[in-house]
């Protein structure tokens, strides 16, 4: 950093010239570019950064509103480095919905970003594991925000358990005291943290619905978060209960038969969840609601494998493993 200036920065960033036609075309450089911050922003050094899934199908093409060139990431963990008063220093992590799509990411050794979109990174969270918090435990938290945070007494049933989203809701939910199922599409045990035990339904050897039934006594789930879609869609509905609320993140086929007379009949909510229309601090600001939970060790971030940590200058490599669906989260180390 320049001592005349110390308001700029020149920063190595991963750079994405121009849409790819698919995940193996994906042809990321690393150049240099001098970052500058307003007054109301932290330059920040990026000790680590996430690669999400949302980062490889905006390079794509997928995300209609990405810009080019650009540097890509939405999640990340630094240090500020300038910045207000009283922020010089401070470790910090963050997401965000338009980082890295609409405007340059967190693929760099630097980010400048609004000083209301960060949070305090804990003392006992690597900078891997924070910059790993980001898109799943905000997607997660916003669906319970907008559907109804779980309580104890209710049941969650969440699809697509083993997902990044999906260990997330659990956390949360089982943080809030609720009673979770989890469903697979074939036979395996949860594999995340959870603060109670978790049942686990084999989609394909089972009739979800019908287990649900049986397993709340008639009543069916208070909640379900389907991370999954269309695929599971009729099972989510046959297992909602009266007043049930089911979020929605994604979609494959994205077409459904859809009984509308069950629908009112039930008293049911849909909630639609797309984090990428969330700014740096509407997203700080749901990061903010999971801070106690990590704090008291309820909510614990996704461990991070050695050989999922790749330098800048392996960008693509890290994006192909992502685009490979590794359950494994991917981390970029400036």
């Amino acid at each position: 950093m320049s001592p005349a200036d110390p308001k700029t920065v020149e920063a190595r960033c991963v750079r994405l010239t121009a849409k790819a036609k698919d995940a193996a075309a994906i042809a990321p450089v690393v150049e240099r570019h001098t970052l500058a911050r307003g007054p109301n922003d932290l330059l920040i050094e990026v000790k680590a950064a996430a690669v999400n899934p949302s980062d490889v199908k905006a390079a794509t093409g997928l995300m209609p509103y990405a810009v080019f060139p650009r540097t890509p990431g939405r999640d990340y963990a630094g240090v500020v480095i300038d910045g207000p008063a009283g922020t010089l220093g401070r470790e910090l992590f963050g997401s965000s919905g338009d980082l890295g799509i609409r405007r340059d990411g967190t693929h760099a050794t630097h980010l400048v970003v609004e000083a209301d979109a960060v949070v305090e990174k804990p003392k006992t969270v690597s900078w891997e594991e924070a910059a790993g918090i980001g898109v799943p435990f905000v997607t997660a938290m916003e669906g319970f925000r907008r559907a109804g945070i779980p309580k104890p007494g209710e049941t969650v049933l969440v699809f697509g358990v083993n997902g990044k989203v999906g260990q997330a809701a659990v956390q949360i939910a089982t943080w809030q005291g609720a009673r979770v199922i989890g469903v697979v599409r074939k036979a395996e045990a949860y594999e995340g943290h959870a603060n109670a035990p978790v049942e686990v339904i084999d989609a394909s050897a089972t009739d979800v619905a019908a287990h649900v039934r049986e397993v709340t006594v008639g009543k069916g789930a208070d909640i379900i978060f389907n991370t999954v879609g269309d695929p599971y869609f009729q099972a989510a509905h046959k297992s909602l209960a009266l007043r049930g609320r089911q979020i929605f993140i994604a979609a494959i086929d994205r077409i459904v038969q859809f009984n509308i007379l069950e629908f009112y009949r039930g008293q049911h909510t849909y909630v639609g969840i797309d984090t990428l229309g969330l700014s740096s601090a509407a997203t700080g600001d749901v990061l903010r609601d999971l801070g106690p939970g990590f704090a008291s060790g309820h909510l614990k971030p996704f461990p991070i494998k050695p050989n999922a940590v790749y330098p800048l200058e392996r960008a693509r490599q890290a994006y192909v493993a992502v685009a490979g669906s590794s359950r494994d989260r991917v981390i970029l180390k400036p």
